[in-house]
């Protein structure tokens, strides 16, 4: 549930259709967007939250698979030698990209999130519009082009 400051009343909860810009301090109207530019951001989103989980999923298997021939007895190399290096080098670089699909998720199910809001399109910094030209190359996007180069 979005909230604002209230100076008298402390946190109040706000109607879903508003959104308070933390700048301003007074409520704006949220974003609407054509249903049809809705549906299609949706369905760009589900489809990119389908795709990260089949590719988290698939790092995960290789994390196991180099996790457990890393502790094999006849696979696992001489800690100092350049094979040990390698493989080591592989799983951080798994890792990494494991990490980096796991918080493309999270931003893909928070903008499904704000579909459901009603606040999908609204810059969670300013309040302002997110161009539709934006969300359509990001539509993860939470931020305004000015608020992200600030950021």
């Amino acid at each position: 549930m979005l909230t604002t400051e209230d100076p008298a009343n402390g946190r109040v909860p706000v109607d879903a259709s508003w959104y308070c810009s933390p700048t301003s301090r007074r409520p704006v109207m949220a974003r609407t967007l054509a249903k049809s530019t809705l549906k299609r951001l949706r369905a760009l989103l589900e489809s990119e939250q389908e795709r990260l989980s089949r590719l988290i999923e698939e790092y995960e298997q290789e994390l196991e698979e180099a996790r457990l021939t890393e502790t094999s007895s006849d696979r696992s190399p001489d800690p100092g030698s350049a094979e040990a290096g390698s493989l080591k080098f592989e799983y951080e670089k798994e890792l990494s990209l494991e990490r980096n699909a796991v918080d493309l998720l999270r931003k893909v199910e928070d903008a499904l999130r704000r579909i459901d809001n009603g606040t999908y399109g609204v810059c969670e910094v300013c309040g302002g519009p997110i161009p539709v030209a934006r969300l359509e190359v990001l539509p993860y996007a939470a931020t305004c082009v000015n608020c992200a180069r600030k950021a």
